[in-house]
């Protein structure tokens, strides 16, 4: 590991050379910043990653489940494990989507769980994003630099290897095909995550499409190739949110979108991962009943909790949150990217007030979660080590089987007072090594 240390300046470079960066849009300007990589790696035990592994994929699985209920039959909502109103209120769920069957039944393909690890040992669960969760390429670059920098490294430790994820991907596309080739489509390079759309569509060997390379024929999916040619495609791997996907079923005004996809998609010729509508199982609200999802669905215990969670929809809830609003962090349900998350400690008593009132006036808007003081891990700072929070963000691929990509993206803050780590908010990151014993 000393000498990937030594080396971390030589693999930002070779990061910074192949456009690893983070584009964001920030007051109606699109800035593009390298994605700071920190060369020393997160370790997870085989015993913890087993855990994880297990929690992980019953989660998804659930989730899953609930994606196919909740556009089609209902029962959750109608056994009243989650209010109608609840479900409905949220801008994640989109009724076009209703009575659509995807390919194969899988909703979710790519899910991107965001969890923490408390100073004790135990994992919460932050966050589900199941729409286009971004973010494996990036530890795979990293980790490709760091065996070229120190081969020894992970030959004499037990790491294990975490090329396979393109091959996982290339087969679960391979999967849900309909009949005709894969495709990673993306809305171009001043897209946030550009370089891994890119990046993965080597790694899979689909073709990286924009929406003028893509065109609806008899409510079939086609990439124009050269000349005249035309190919079919069977699966759409998109990288461009819900509402700009298609403007004759969303935002009509969208000039990124592929028209008429949807007609293909509910006709059952193209497959879209992830599917759309998947964010009314993301909702930060939704994230507070994915422990009854499982027992719902899986007739199974959680192996993996949330954060300790109050919703001010519901009365009892709302009133311990705004007496404890000091020592609460809020989520905007709405918002992502580190966005919305407001720390009650760090609002004066005249600020408190107003966020009470504005939590009395819209508490459908958000959720209250516990504090959790989660665990620093090291980084490397102007030649010194020093501690910096952390989360971790794994990714599991629902195909044929559900599986967990034995690696992730290790997130940290580069400010000392800060817990939130998001690379829209100035983070970096780091590789996450799995252990094998």
């Amino acid at each position: 590991m000393e000498r990937i240390i030594e080396h971390s300046d030589r693999i930002n470079e070779q990061l910074q050379r192949y456009g690893v960066k983070f584009g964001i849009y920030k007051n109606g300007t699109f800035q593009e910043r390298l994605f700071p990589f920190d060369p020393i790696p997160r370790v997870i035990t085989a015993e913890e990653f087993d855990q994880l592994n297990r929690g992980l994929i019953q989660r998804v699985n659930a989730l899953n489940l609930f994606l196919k209920d909740v556009y089609s039959e209902k029962a959750i909502i109608r056994d009243g494990i989650i209010p109608e109103d609840f479900v409905f209120a949220g801008s994640g769920y989109l009724p076009q989507c209703e009575g659509i069957t995807p390919s194969k039944g899988i909703y979710s393909h790519i899910s991107g769980i965001d969890l923490v690890q408390a100073k004790d040992g135990s994992w919460f669960i932050l966050e589900d994003n199941l729409r286009i969760p971004s973010g494996a390429s990036y530890p795979l670059i990293a980790r490709g630099l760091c065996r070229r920098c120190s081969p020894a490294t992970f030959h004499d430790n037990d790491i294990v290897d975490n090329r396979n994820y393109g091959e996982l991907l290339k087969n679960l596309m391979n999967h849900v095909n309909t009949g005709g080739i894969n495709v990673i489509f993306t809305p171009g390079r001043y897209n946030a995550a550009y370089f891994e759309h890119s990046y993965l569509a080597e790694l899979t060997g689909a073709v990286l499409a924009e929406c003028g390379d893509l065109f609806v024929e008899d409510n079939t999916v086609y990439y124009k190739g050269t000349g005249d040619r035309k190919e079919k495609v069977g699966a759409i791997y998109r990288r461009i949110s819900d509402e700009y996907l298609d403007p004759t079923a969303f935002l009509a005004e969208s000039l990124i979108g592929i028209p008429g996809v949807m007609d293909a998609y509910r006709a059952g010729n193209v497959a879209l991962l992830n599917a759309p509508g998947n964010g009314v199982a993301d909702d930060k609200g939704i994230y507070y009943f994915v422990p009854k999802m499982i027992e719902y669905y899986l007739h199974e215990t959680p192996i993996l909790h949330n954060a300790p969670t109050y919703l001010p929809f519901y009365e009892e809830d709302r009133e311990y949150v705004l007496a404890n609003l000091e020592k609460l962090v809020v989520k905007d349900v709405a918002e992502a990217g580190g966005y919305g998350v407001v720390f009650g400690r760090d609002l004066n008593a005249e600020e408190l007030e107003a966020f009470r009132e504005t939590i009395r006036r819209e508490p459908r808007r958000f959720i209250a979660q516990e504090v959790i003081d989660f665990k620093d891990l090291p980084i490397m700072e102007a030649g010194q080590q020093v501690m910096r929070k952390a989360d971790l963000r794994v990714f599991v691929l629902s195909g044929e089987e559900t599986v967990v990509w034995a690696s992730g993206l290790t997130r940290f803050s580069r400010n000392p007072n800060s817990f939130v780590v998001n690379s829209s908010q100035g983070g970096g990151f780091k590789d996450t090594w799995v252990l094998s014993r």
